[in-house]
């Protein structure tokens, strides 16, 4: 509770300094994001390399699974989606942004001063302007849909157009029918025609919340078939190391089967039998280029 209490100081204190809406400043995404072991965006955000978001392409949720729940990380995944393209993975670096219920004198204010420093009218293309390539916008909208739509199919194709991968947004989209034949992976809570009435823009990289999921700027987006994936920047490595491994076991254990030879408890999940162990640790060691 202490913490939590800090947190809110903090970002209260980023807002009132900067007159508008919360956004970590250079130090404060160091901070919260220190235990990242890679470059930096020039607002600090953890830039997970190209190489390790690559091979992440290759995963599924079952494959971060085991890694990040060993190292305490409980609440990493999201599931219960509305998908918009099943068979197409969305991998990129976590671009954070928050909305809360509109409160009118805190809008019109905010709204004053964007206007003031020639920022989008739209609320929602002020944090769409900042996107980059690899990104995934990660929008927090509370789990409402109706009259809360983030994007549409026009919006949807410059996210499309700039990022390369797609969005996760914890409320609604509108526009289905354009939306859907675009070449992009999308996960949402629901569809609704109209614009958004009912939100306000609060935040931009801050941890916001996706379900059951506190999601940090620079996070590691993984989605499939499944869910959603948001893993810290410092697990990155060991997530796609790992699964190879697993990978490498279950092809393995497959070939075993086919064999029609052997009971699944003495192939599956480890060997049992000696022989068995010493063949599996030696295509294992092969594999992975090992000697």
């Amino acid at each position: 509770m202490k913490l939590l209490f800090g947190t809110l100081a903090l970002l209260i204190g980023v807002w009132q300094s900067q007159a508008q809406l919360v956004k970590f400043d250079h130090d404060q995404m160091l901070k919260y994001t220190a235990k990242s072991p890679f470059e930096r965006f020039p607002d600090g955000r953890p830039k997970v390399p190209d190489d390790i978001l690559e091979k992440m392409k290759a995963l599924s949720a079952e494959d971060v699974y085991g890694v990040l729940m060993g190292k305490g990380f409980r609440n990493q995944y999201e599931g219960n989606w509305q998908v918009l393209r099943p068979g197409r993975k969305l991998v990129g670096r976590a671009f954070t942004v928050q909305f809360m219920p509109v409160r009118n004198d805190v809008m019109s204010l905010d709204d004053a001063e964007a206007k003031a420093k020639g920022l989008a009218a739209g609320s929602n293309q002020r944090a769409l302007d900042m996107l980059q390539a690899g990104d995934v916008v990660v929008v927090d909208l509370n789990g409402k849909y109706e009259e809360s739509s983030f994007v549409g199919d026009n919006l949807a194709h410059y996210i499309m157009r700039m990022t390369g991968t797609g969005f996760v947004v914890d409320g609604g989209i509108r526009d289905l029918e354009g939306i859907s034949g675009m070449d992009m992976s999308g996960y949402f809570r629901g569809v609704h025609p109209g614009v958004n009435r009912v939100s306000m823009l609060t935040g931009i990289n801050v941890p916001v919340r996706i379900g059951n999921v506190t999601v940090m700027p620079g996070d590691v987006v993984l989605g499939d078939r499944e869910g959603v994936y948001f893993i810290p920047p410092e697990f990155a490595k060991e997530v796609v190391d790992k699964a190879e491994e697993t990978r490498i076991h279950d092809e393995w254990t497959k070939m075993k089967f086919d064999m029609k030879k052997y009971k699944s408890s003495e192939v599956y999940g480890r060997p049992t039998r000696p022989e068995l162990i010493k063949e599996y640790e030696e295509y294992l060691k092969s594999r992975l280029g090992k000697k």
